[in-house]
Formats: C-alpha cells, structure tokens, sequence
C-alpha cells in the first residue's frame, strides 16, 4: 500500500532511540526525508545512516537541540525548511519517565514533565502548524501514553502531562482540520524498549520500590495486558506513520490507544 509519503518533508523528536527511531526509521522507508531530532548529535546520526540505509529515494538530517528551549519550534522550522524547502509532517515523541511515588515528587520535577510532555509540542505545533497550513498539507502526531487516559501511580507528574498532551492535541486539531492540518495523538501502552528494559529503567526501578525482581515486574506488566504482552516499537511506529500518511486523510482529532487493550473503554 502506498502511503503517499514520498519526499514528504517530516520531523521526529526523541530520535535516537525507541518508538522516535522506528518511526523515522518507517518513515525513510517511505521515501520522506527525515528529519531526526534530539539532544545528542552522535546518538542521532547513527540512528540518521540507519534511515539512509532503509530509505528507498528519501533523506535523513539531524539537528541536535533539547525539544524544552523556548526556540526549538523555530529552529526546527528553519532547519526544514533549509534542508527540505519546507514541513508537511511532525511527531512529537520526545518524552521519558521514572517510577517516582506521588508524595515523593518534587516541584521541580513536575516542572520538567511539564516543558517536556506539554509546552515542547505546544511549541512545536505552534510553529510549525501555520505553514502547513498555508501549504494546504499537513500531518502532526503526537506521541502521549495509556497512562494519560487512565492515570498510573508510576509517575503521577507523567500521567498528569500526557493527559494534558492528548487535550493539546485535540485542541489543535479542532483549530487546524479546516485548513487540511490533520493533528491526532497516539497512546501507546507498555512498550518493549529502553525505557523499560534498559539497565535501570522502569522494570528495574519498579523492581527496587516493590523489593522484587525485574522479572517479576515484567510477567506482572505482561499480564495485566489483554494481549498479554507488550507492544514494541515497530508497532507503535506503524500507526504513527499511517496517520502521517495520505491514507489518514479522514481523521483528525483522534487519540489512538495503541497498548494492547490495556484501557478498557472505547474512546
């Protein structure tokens, strides 16, 4: 099935790594010039040569800047517009988290959730939306959590933010579908990744707070699942990319669970 993102000019935050790399990943495999976006410049042109190698007649660029500053919309603005000639699709997946009880969680804390997971990608949209909209084309995904439709006591500042992401998300979308900028959000549940598998990530972490062993963690995670598994990157990354695609051309303001079945309700 063609997706009709050849040489689409398309951003991704946090792509160095996780569900952002597979989705640039997907992306060159379209065709679509990619830019990768993230703090650190090694991470992210290793991850950039891997989309060279994939795409079939796309590109790859990096720029390396934090996705909280107060320009990054602007720079990522000109930095496809330098190196594409101009911006038709943006993921906003930059995003982290860590097992932090409620009581625990400090004001500055909150804060940092709060630049990451809601003023980045206001910003981000806040910039880049207007010239999609003036080109008549655009696509922008944003990549929230289950944690936000349903709460999680993980890290209550991270559940807290993504549900603040998914109503950003909508609120764009209402104030940008007329002028052919479609803006849905993406949920995914657990994912098979570095955040959670890596040597002192979440199953770890969680390990420690509940004194057992990551094992345990993981078959607890697992079961509560419908699917009975967690999701990985690449099918997360397959909804981002259909929804940045020509064949999402009737939807818009969309929040896409993609966990697993783990929130139970239809929304």
């Amino acid at each position: 099935m063609d997706l009709g993102l050849r040489d689409r000019a398309c951003v991704v935050t946090g792509a160095s790594r996780g569900i952002g790399k597979a989705t640039a990943l997907a992306l060159a495999a379209e065709g679509a010039a990619v830019l990768l976006v993230g703090r650190r410049a090694e991470t992210l042109e290793a991850a950039a040569r891997e989309c060279r190698n994939a795409a079939t007649g796309g590109r790859a660029e990096v720029l390396a800047l934090d996705v909280t500053d107060a320009d990054a919309g602007a720079r990522v603005l000109e930095a496809c517009e330098t190196r594409f000639g101009g911006i038709d699709a943006l993921v906003n997946n930059a995003g982290t988290s860590a097992v932090r009880p409620l009581h625990e969680l400090t004001d500055d804390e909150w804060e940092a959730q709060w630049q990451l997971h809601a003023m980045a990608p206001m910003r981000l949209m806040r910039a880049l939306a207007p010239e999609m909209a003036r080109r008549g084309w655009g696509r922008i995904v944003n990549v929230c959590s289950s944690s936000g439709k349903r709460p999680s006591q993980t890290n209550i500042a991270y559940s807290v933010t993504k549900a603040a992401e998914l109503a950003l998300s909508r609120a764009f979308a209402d104030a940008y579908a007329s002028k052919g900028v479609l803006i849905n959000a993406v949920a995914p549940g657990p994912v098979a990744d570095e955040l959670w598998l890596s040597s002192g990530g979440l199953a770890d972490q969680t390990a420690r707070a509940r004194g057992t062993s990551r094992e345990e963690v993981l078959k607890g995670v697992a079961a509560r699942i419908p699917l009975g598994r967690l999701g990985t990157e690449d099918e997360i990354a397959a909804v981002i990319v259909f929804l940045c695609s020509e064949a999402a051309s009737n939807v818009a303001g969309a929040a896409w669970s993609v966990d697993g079945g783990s929130v139970p309700v239809i929304l």
